[in-house]
């Protein structure tokens, strides 16, 4: 944060694995285009779920990226977070290993459901083969904090590490926690989180979710704002950041893309959308004070969108709640209706639009969305031209959880 901290957060690398690209450019320019990437799941064992449509990663191959050693023991949502990880590390113009200074550098993610891929695999093997044909990776590839830990590990990273399961508003709380480690003085730490919930094990498992939309049409799946709102589609991927003190990056020449301004979070209970209304404003006016940041400095607001009807009213209101007359004037945007939420990577993915919004002058559209029924400025059809200087970023979880998260655009030098 920047608000009431003696050292500014600032974001100097970005790292992308998304169904619209594998890095952040070709992510930014889809973003940018308002192209929709939603189709048929094509997952084998997910035919016959009532899941129909989603947001899948494609042409990503981990080998090509990722060794050997590190593959056998990791599901892929920790596949995504290393090699989003390592174009991080390398956007932000810093060394792929810590081996001068390995406490420097801290690792943070959040997840939401952890490996269902590798797990579901090696529960196979258990109920077909037996025991003797488990491997020991399944005590580790299937946990949570995993991609933590494999980034840590493979890079050689040992500051301050954590996991963050606080719903998929922890996508937005791993980059507060991040910044707040940096103002304790560790000097850059690397935050982001991915999901792969499209195994059919996964699969099954979100089927109790009521928000989860089951239409079967891709262009009708996920239209958040709108009367024909049906729910939300999941995706895979996610996206990581560099975060470091803003002093160190001014020292060593590097390109500051945004700042981390201010956070705050709270919780409403599990889909009690009537309750986020409030839940949301709260955290939205925690966020600003602590970026000493008024309501109408806002540029823009990249909303949580979930897609439910009263979800996306309360959305809305807690918007002219929070930030007044302004509440109804600012652009806002969803591009995640164009790729699907990937959970607590829905939020990162937004960060990373956001930032680049910011640096290109341009708000993207909302795929999919035109026939709006809620009381919002909501961006659709083709990006909007703007001069950017401070972005709202928000997201609830299925669980309650509700988190806002202030940024503000990088001063450069340009590239």
């Amino acid at each position: 944060m920047s608000g009431r901290g003696t050292r500014h957060t600032a974001v100097t690398g970005l790292g992308v694995v998304a169904p619209n690209g594998l890095d952040a450019d070709t992510y930014w320019k889809s973003v940018k285009e308002g192209a929709s990437v939603l189709d048929r799941i094509t997952r084998e064992g997910c035919e016959h779920l009532p899941l129909r449509v989603a947001g899948e990663v494609r042409g990503f191959d981990p080998s090509a990226l990722i060794e050997e050693t590190f593959l056998v023991q990791t599901d892929k949502f920790t596949h995504f977070a290393l090699a989003a990880a390592d174009a991080a590390l390398q956007d932000a113009g810093l060394s792929s290993s810590a081996a001068d200074s390995p406490y420097s550098v801290g690792v943070v993610t959040a997840a939401g459901s952890g490996g269902g891929e590798f797990g579901q695999r090696e529960l196979q093997k258990l109920w077909g083969q037996g025991s003797r044909f488990v491997g020991p990776y399944q005590s580790i590839a299937w946990f949570y904090a995993a991609s933590t830990g494999q980034i840590s590990i493979r890079k050689g990273f040992k500051g301050p590490c954590g996991v963050v399961a606080s719903d998929e508003a922890g996508g937005l709380d791993a980059v507060a926690h991040a910044a707040r480690a940096v103002h304790r003085g560790t000097e850059v730490v690397v935050v982001g989180a991915a999901e792969a919930p499209l195994a059919p094990y996964s699969g099954v498992c979100q089927l109790g979710y009521p928000e989860l939309s089951t239409e079967a049409d891709p262009d009708r799946a996920y239209r958040p704002f709108t009367a024909a709102a049906c729910g939300f589609v999941p995706a895979e991927g996610g996206a990581v950041l560099v975060v470091e003190d803003l002093e160190r990056a001014r020292r060593r020449d590097a390109f500051v893309r945004a700042t981390v301004a201010g956070h705050a979070a709270t919780f409403t209970g599990a889909s009690r959308w009537d309750r986020s209304r409030e839940g949301l404003a709260h955290a939205i006016r925690g966020a600003l004070d602590e970026a000493g940041c008024a309501p109408e400095e806002i540029d823009v607001v990249f909303a949580d969108a979930m897609g439910i009807p009263e979800a996306d009213r309360a959305e809305a209101l807690a918007l002219a709640d929070a930030l007044g007359p302004h509440g109804t004037r600012v652009p806002v945007t969803a591009p995640k209706t164009g790729i699907g939420r990937s959970y607590c990577g829905a939020p990162l993915l937004d960060i990373v639009a956001a930032v680049q919004a910011m640096e290109h002058g341009q708000i993207p559209p909302t795929p999919g969305v035109f026939d709006i029924c809620h009381d919002i400025d909501l961006v659709t059809a083709r990006p909007r031209p703007a001069e950017l200087r401070t972005a709202l970023v928000l997201s609830r979880g299925l669980m309650g959880s509700n988190a806002a998260l202030v940024l503000r655009r990088g001063p450069g030098p340009a590239r």
